[in-house]
């Protein structure tokens, strides 16, 4: 399956798989509710605005993909699905999640537990890191760890449909100040900060070079 998703088909197939869980009466979707659930202000970051035309033109773009189509259920008019259970075999807790990262981009496991409620029951917070565990080890991956930003505790997952994202080096904690008066030499502070950052930049040298070799799976 070829990845590099467009923004516009990524926010269709990750309104499908959340109205299929979240409001399954009226699903599949016609053209007109994909367009009110893809253009929506809650749930959603960034907020975007796309016409009907646009949207046939991303259906059309996913169809050819296998990774959503037309169905003949619901009458006259034409009405939407997606193909993710299918096509990838993916539980429902398991497309909540990736519905979720779609919907508002790079995540921690906590917020997406909070946030996956609303649509399916994804189970605890060890439940939900096994859930992107599965989805990073999927043929082809389908979630990356993210290094973790400065000032956060907690690493954050981001989908790869539109490619692998730009990883930026993960920086180093500032130490804390120091209660008593400093005993370590200075030059001895510098080699240990030194070390950190190597190892930082190692880690981060070898999660881009899993990235190229996810990347030239695909090409």
């Amino acid at each position: 399956m070829r990845m590099n998703l467009s923004e516009l088909e990524i926010r269709i197939l990750g309104c499908l798989m959340e109205k299929e869980l979240t409001t399954p009466e009226y699903y599949p979707l016609t053209l007109n509710a994909l367009a009110a659930a893809c253009n929506q202000k809650s749930n959603r970051d960034p907020v975007l605005s796309f016409s009907e035309p646009d949207l046939q033109r991303g259906l059309e773009a996913l169809g050819a993909r296998g990774l959503a189509r037309l169905t003949t259920t619901g009458g006259r008019v034409n009405k939407y699905v997606h193909s993710m259970g299918d096509k990838l075999g993916l539980s429902a807790p398991a497309r909540a999640v990736l519905a979720e990262l779609m919907l508002r981009g790079p995540q921690t496991a906590a917020e997406l537990r909070s946030r996956c409620q609303r649509m399916t029951e994804v189970g605890n917070l060890v439940a939900v890191e096994e859930i992107l565990l599965g989805l990073q080890q999927h043929g082809p991956s389908l979630v990356v760890r993210l290094p973790r930003q400065a000032g956060r505790k907690e690493p954050r997952y981001a989908q790869v449909f539109a490619g692998m994202p730009e990883l930026p080096e993960e920086e180093p904690e500032a130490p804390a100040a120091p209660s008593a008066p400093r005993t370590r030499p200075g030059g001895e502070r510098l080699e240990h900060l030194e070390q950190e950052v190597g190892s930082l930049r190692q880690e981060i040298a070898e999660l881009r070079r899993e990235v190229e070799e996810l990347l030239a799976a695909f090409s």
